[in-house]
């Protein structure tokens, strides 16, 4: 790929590195940020991970979660940022004025996702690779080609990562190549059912979410024709139960298990009028990427987000959603639209 001299020349040069999430951290930054500070940590390089807001409690099961701050190196020499290629994920860094650091140092970008919104001006070398199931095979990728030396901590990241984004190599993310890199991880030396295991015993939630997960169910609303499940999250159960577990990953895996649901969406409506969505669509589905970005997001076919913060009444956003996405369904299935339908299969 072109871009890997560019790579190896902004790393050679440089000799403390600060690896970047989004203000959305998941399995997936998370795991391919831990990647990248093993893999540059066997350079010789100083790392240092910054993410604007605090890992989930969900996501601790991966050794290294503590090392990730919410405040930027006052010095650093370059940049790298993973699965995430927009400014709008980097809220938090625009609001401290912090973006400017990066933009005054060599910055890499490393993503996946087939949409994207305001495209990171300032990076020096972007590979947005939606070919990938996640940025984490997009790392190994790269480390392959490069003959970085990979080790088995770096690789059990990269593993978390894509099991992450593939809900465990379940959906159409995950290609002939996916497979071909876990088996070669596992040849390696990554357990496999211990990491399973970890993130079991991390994913356990207290009696009050379980009871809380229940009421986001029933909840829960199905619309046309019982294609679309959607519920919504005001701002005090954001902050009560946030700190806590997630309420999006809490339910979304089991609206998409209803029987004829194509889509789950989990709206949130805040107090200083923006609202978020998360996207995630079943397999044969994949609309996600299309949607978020009618929304003004962005992310990939089977997982993808919104945020919209211009003032609209959050009524009218869910209802442009909603509408929109049936739009994008009823396209499949008339087959009117040969691209969705295209990129809806291709990865499988």
């Amino acid at each position: 790929m072109e871009q890997f001299p560019k790579i190896t020349q902004i790393l050679n040069a440089a000799q403390h590195i600060v690896v970047v999430q989004a203000d959305n951290p998941d399995g997936d930054s998370l795991g391919s940020a831990l990647a990248m500070e093993h893999l540059l940590a066997d350079m010789g390089k100083q790392v240092s991970l910054y993410c604007g807001v605090d890992m989930p409690g969900y996501l601790q099961y991966l050794t290294g979660w503590d090392r990730v701050v919410k405040e930027l190196p006052a010095k650093f020499d370059a940049s790298i940022i993973v699965d995430a290629s927009t400014l709008s994920l980097l809220e938090k860094l625009q609001q401290t004025g912090q973006l400017s650091w990066l933009a005054a140092k060599p910055c890499i970008v490393l993503d996946h996702h087939e949409k994207v919104e305001q495209i990171i001006p300032f990076s020096e070398v972007m590979i947005n690779d939606y070919k990938k199931s996640s940025t984490g095979e997009l790392i190994y990728t790269i480390a392959e080609a490069l003959e970085w030396k990979v080790s088995v901590a770096a690789q059990e990241c990269m593993m978390t990562a894509i099991l992450g984004d593939t809900q465990g190599l379940s959906n159409q993310l995950a290609s002939a190549d996916t497979y071909r890199i876990m088996g070669e991880m596992i040849k390696s030396g990554v357990d496999r059912p211990a990491l399973e295991e970890r993130r079991r015993e991390y994913s356990k939630m207290p009696r009050t979410i379980l009871a809380y997960k229940g009421r986001l169910l029933q909840r829960t609303q199905f619309d046309f024709e019982g294609t679309i499940a959607h519920v919504t999250i005001p701002q005090a159960e954001i902050n009560e139960y946030s700190p806590l577990y997630n309420p999006g990953p809490l339910v979304q895996g089991d609206m998409l298990q209803a029987t004829g649901v194509q889509i789950a969406i989990v709206f949130k409506s805040y107090d200083d009028g923006k609202v978020t969505g998360a996207i995630r669509c079943n397999p044969g589905y994949g609309v996600g990427a299309e949607l978020a970005e009618h929304m003004g997001g962005g992310g990939h076919a089977f997982a993808s987000g919104f945020k919209v913060a211009d003032g609209k009444p959050f009524n009218e956003v869910k209802s442009e959603c909603l509408s929109y996405a049936q739009d994008l369904l009823s396209k499949l299935q008339t087959g009117n639209s040969d691209e969705t339908i295209q990129y809806a299969y291709s990865t499988n």
